[in-house]
Parts: C-alpha cells; sequence; structure tokens
C-alpha cells in the first residue's frame, strides 16, 4: 500500500523559502541606495536584470525559446502591458522604501493574495466559495478602515497589490515562461531606461559612477531582481501549490517585521486594525486552500 502523503521536497522548500527570504529583505537592499532617486534606481534595475537575464539565457541554451516570443505580436503586446504593469509596481515599491513606507508596502502584499482572488473571479470566471468571500470581505473591511483613518500611505498599498495583481493576471494569459517573459520585459523597458540614464549622465545629475560603493550596489540590482525569480521557479516545479502558496507571506511579514522594528516606523490604531483584519481573512484564506488540497488527494492505492 502506497502512502497518500507525499513527503515535502527540502530543496524545493529551501528554494522557495529562499526566494521569499530574498524579496522580503529587499527593503535593506533599496534603503542602502537611499541617496539615488528611485526612478534611477529602476533604470538601473532594468538594465541590469536584461544583462544578467540574457546571460543566463543563452548559457542555458534558451535562446531559440526568447526569439520564439517575437513572432507572436499579441504575446509582445500582451508582454508590453505586464512589462508597464511591473514598471509601476517596482517603481511605487523603491519610492516607497526610501520614503520610510515600508509599512504601507508590506500592506500591499498581504492584499495581493486576496486581490488576485477578485481578479479570477472577475476575468477568470473563477468561483468564491463562502469561506473564501468572508476571506475577501474581511480584507475589504480592513482597506475600509485605514481609509477612514485618513492613511496618507493607502495609495501605496492599493497600488501595490492592484499592479501586481493585473501583472500576475496578464502572465497567466500570455503564454510564455518566466525568464523569457521577465527578459522581454526588460527589452521594452529599456529604451525608457537607458534614455533616462543618458539624459541624466548628459545633465550631470547621475548617481552611478558617484561612488564605487553606489555602483557597485546599482549594477548588483540585476542579480538581486532575477536571483529571487529563478529560485522561485525552482521552487515552484518541486512543491505543491498550496506550500508555495503559504510560502509567499512570509516576504510581506518580513517587510513587516523590518518596517517596525527596523526602521521605527510608526503602527496607528487604523494599521492594527486593517492587519488584523487582513491576516484574518489571509489565516482563513489558507486554510481553506489546505483543506481543499487535500481533499483532492489520491485515495491510497492498494
Amino acid at each position: 500500500m502506497s502512502n497518500a502523503t507525499h513527503p515535502i521536497d527540502r530543496a524545493g522548500l529551501f528554494m522557495g523559502a529562499g526566494a521569499y527570504l530574498c524579496w522580503g529583505l529587499l527593503p535593506l537592499y533599496f534603503k542602502a541606495v537611499k541617496s539615488v532617486p528611485a526612478v534611477e534606481v529602476l533604470a538601473n534595475r532594468i538594465c541590469w536584470a536584461l544583462v544578467l537575464l540574457l546571460a543566463i539565457t543563452f548559457i542555458t541554451r534558451r535562446t531559440d525559446k526568447l526569439r520564439a516570443v517575437f513572432t507572436s505580436w499579441r504575446v509582445v503586446a500582451m508582454l508590453g502591458l505586464s512589462a508597464l504593469l511591473i514598471c509601476l509596481n517596482w517603481l511605487t515599491y523603491i519610492w516607497a522604501v526610501q520614503n520610510s513606507h515600508v509599512l504601507e508596502a508590506s500592506l500591499g502584499y498581504f492584499l495581493n493574495p486576496l486581490i488576485n482572488v477578485l481578479l479570477g473571479m472577475i476575468f477568470l470566471g473563477e468561483r468564491l466559495n463562502r469561506v473564501q468571500s468572508f476571506a475577501v470581505a474581511l480584507a475589504a473591511a480592513g482597506v475600509a478602515v485605514l481609509a477612514a483613518g485618513a492613511a496618507a500611505g493607502l495609495w501605496i498599498s492599493l497600488t501595490l497589490a492592484l499592479s501586481f495583481g493585473f501583472y500576475g493576471l496578464v502572465r497567466k494569459m500570455a503564454p510564455v515562461q518566466s525568464l523569457e517573459g521577465l527578459a522581454v520585459e526588460a527589452m521594452l523597458l529599456l529604451p525608457i531606461a537607458s534614455g533616462y540614464l543618458i539624459w541624466s549622465a548628459a545633465a550631470g545629475t547621475i548617481a552611478f559612477g558617484s561612488s564605487v560603493s553606489i555602483t557597485v550596489l546599482l549594477v548588483l540590482l540585476g542579480a538581486v531582481t532575477a536571483a529571487p525569480l529563478l529560485l522561485f521557479n525552482a521552487a515552484a516545479r518541486r512543491l505543491r501549490y498550496s506550500t508555495l502558496g503559504l510560502l509567499q507571506y512570509l516576504a510581506p511579514t518580513l517587510q513587516f517585521l523590518l518596517a517596525v522594528l527596523a526602521f521605527g516606523e510608526a503602527m496607528t490604531t487604523p494599521h492594527i486594525i486593517c492587519f488584523a483584519l487582513i491576516w484574518t481573512g489571509l489565516i482563513i484564506y489558507a486554510g481553506d486552500g489546505l483543506r481543499n488540497a487535500r481533499r483532492m488527494r489520491p485515495a491510497p492505492a492498494e
């Protein structure tokens, strides 16, 4: 008789945890380049990420797959839209960290799983059960409480949650793998990013090259962008979706802890109520997902 339960792949678990750990600690990196304007940080992130992604594509012999993406204008157009969405997401996040709004940024990524549920219902015809509907309602109540408290940073949370939610929706519908998709997105954004850097250099306001430490940090943005993505992709092939779904809460939890414990950002009463409602909704949503996953497991084979 075979066992109905499947052991968790340890390598996959470490890869998944590593990806979300990188994303959770990302505020520390952006704080280190706080002296660099957010737009320049974003431009460097795009350019150096593209260099690394193209190198990985060449080393792994996936250049044919990359070229194949450009044979479909529909796919390129979809990646153009996703590129704009991830650009908005990255710029908002970098600005939020540099301007001491890590708390609001973490709230945005706590909201993201529940935003994904709503987008799936609206655009993909997915249905919510009663438990999921209740979880989404709790999150909506949390946002309403924060809005009523006149939270100046609420726009950051909603921009991050919605931009990343729509980004995931577009990428879900685009028939392209993660590595090639991100490389094409960076290619499409390259003219804007490189144009800004050239303009800044001509105006004498560019931070790149101003010091060795800043220059190295800006160059390493390519690895900071690509490494967690590659770890995530490897983990996704090894782990159950429910396990990966639970790991995703690691990143915003670390961001939240950094905001309060390391950066000294203030927790107001609306913040506390909002986070409590959203965390409750996430626990209910995750618990429902685990129950559903257990029901779908195959019966023990004789």
